[in-house]
């Protein structure tokens, strides 16, 4: 049984269709990444998958479940979690603070005081050993405003994996990031567990080919190829598009 299943999905805005009849199924364990070109929709299925819209038709679930009606928060408690491209972080907190309280809401004492010493150690170990993982123990007290672009980055991918997820979507991992800070942060992804499931918008495809099991090219709101990284690098469909050729798919929208 997939993971991560999406079937038939449609996303229209107005009169332009962003996504047409895309249907994938990710197994568990498995690292798939979602390429295209701008406008091709990758975004649009990511926020379909996380829960940010909801569909125009089609249906999406996780671990056997539907969880196409299902609020963000719903799919995180099942354990399907997210990052996205633009920073979700609370700046004015410290980076142990923000890591804190995304374990506090993952147990369920989200708001609450802390009464008991071994409570409050607790919560705090385990914030720091996400920090440590993504070496940012360091800078723990510092303000989330004043990391490195690629250090907030890193900071939203400890939030998420904070609420312990068996599946975790990123968008744009690398994105705004220097050539050093991508190695970083592509050499962090892929010391994550393997039984952890992946699913990865990314523009730069040096990173793709290195993370991913399993590639889906979207083009113009439908699939267009899917296999593995060496059969997808090999089809002439996705060498044309990214080349620059004039598309052999016609345009359905943006």
């Amino acid at each position: 049984m997939s993971q991560v299943k999406a079937e038939h999905l449609c996303k229209d805005y107005g009169g332009v269709t962003a996504l047409a009849n895309v249907t994938l199924a990710v197994e568990s364990g498995e690292r798939r990444a979602i390429i295209g070109p701008n406008g091709a929709g990758k975004t649009t299925l990511f926020k379909l998958i996380a829960g940010e819209i909801a569909p125009t038709k089609g249906r999406i679930h996780f671990d056997g479940h539907d969880i196409t009606d299902l609020p963000v928060h719903t799919r995180a408690n099942l354990g399907l979690s997210h990052t996205f491209q633009r920073n979700n972080l609370f700046f004015d907190l410290t980076v142990l603070e923000n890591v804190r309280l995304a374990v506090q809401h993952h147990r369920g004492i989200a708001g609450q005081v802390l009464k008991s010493v071994s409570g409050y150690s607790a919560v705090n170990a385990e914030a720091e050993s996400i920090l440590a993982r993504l070496r940012l123990a360091a800078q723990s007290q510092q303000l989330a405003r004043n990391l490195a672009y690629g250090q907030q980055r890193a900071l939203e991918v400890a939030l998420a994996l904070a609420t312990e997820p068996r599946a975790l979507l990123l968008d744009e991992p690398t994105a705004g990031m220097s050539p050093a800070e991508t190695i970083e942060m592509t050499r962090f992804i892929e010391s994550l567990p393997r039984s952890l499931t992946m699913l990865i918008v990314e523009h730069d495809m040096d990173v793709v080919f290195s993370l991913a099991d399993r590639i889906t090219v979207l083009h113009y709101g439908e699939v267009i190829a899917e296999g593995a990284p060496g059969e997808v690098r090999a089809n002439p469909l996705v060498q044309e598009i990214y080349l620059g050729a004039p598309p052999s798919v016609p345009p359905r929208g943006g």
